[in-house]
């Protein structure tokens, strides 16, 4: 199995992860539809791919938008093999009692609406094709509390069942449901965390966090047969292990 000629949608795509994961795809002869609210973003990333590489200005928490990215990837390159759920917010950085409960809404409209709206959308075009894969990004944040985390803390648990009704839904019809969880990547919500001084993910020299080059990576192997014996799970990259197959290590 292998990601060459196959169509990506990323959401999430300006920058981060997001961004490096449409380079990783494209070098690997993928076509990337690459969605995320700042056209000026995906316009310019999608320019320095090149042809394979189409960008659609997108908000996922609204469902037209995830379901017209979605059209885009048939109408422009005839298929949609793998999505990319990508796009999410670690905002509001607040204690519970202090939290604004408009930006802690808004946060579980992009961080778990947004994927269900990006499975909903897909699901059915990967059911009529005979299959596809469906990857979220996962965090540690959904299983183990953390201070002023608690928007960002309840999303990843609530995608995490997510994952696991789309791999019982789908599996059977070829649906791929997948989930990594990178661990601490030198990103921009990084900076953001940083910058909040709460919790002790925020106390984390810069140095620790891994590039988003090696979720990318990981990503793209994602998609391959060796990675079938994950399908339904988490994949942790923090696993030396999971490490030496991507070929970090």
């Amino acid at each position: 199995m292998s990601v060459n000629g196959k169509t990506i949608l990323i959401t999430g795509a300006s920058r981060g992860i997001g961004a490096a994961a449409a380079r990783a795809f494209a070098e690997a002869g993928a076509n990337v539809v690459l969605s995320a609210r700042s056209r000026d973003a995906i316009s310019s990333l999608a320019e320095s791919i090149g042809g394979s590489a189409h960008a659609v200005p997108c908000d996922v928490s609204r469902f037209q938008d995830i379901a017209t990215a979605v059209n885009v990837c048939i109408d422009r390159f005839g298929s949609l093999d793998v999505l990319v759920g990508n796009a999410a917010a670690i905002e509001p950085i607040s204690h519970l009692e202090k939290a604004d409960h408009n930006a802690w809404s808004q946060s579980l409209d992009i961080n778990v609406k947004g994927v269900f709206y990006g499975i909903r959308a897909a699901m059915p075009i990967m059911r009529a094709s005979g299959g596809g894969t469906i990857i979220t990004i996962g965090s540690g944040a959904a299983s183990h509390a953390l201070e002023g985390w608690s928007s960002y803390c309840a999303s990843k648990a609530a995608v995490a069942m997510l994952m696991l009704c789309a791999n019982k839904e789908g599996r059977d019809a070829g649906i791929r449901a997948v989930s990594l969880s990178p661990g601490t990547v030198a990103t921009q919500m990084q900076r953001k965390i940083k910058a909040s001084g709460i919790n002790p993910v925020s106390q984390l020299d810069w140095s620790e966090h891994i590039p988003p080059e090696w979720p990318a990576k990981t990503l793209v192997w994602m998609c391959t047969e060796d990675a079938d014996e994950f399908v339904g799970r988490e994949i942790q990259l923090r696993d030396s292990e999971i490490r030496r197959r991507v070929g970090l290590i």
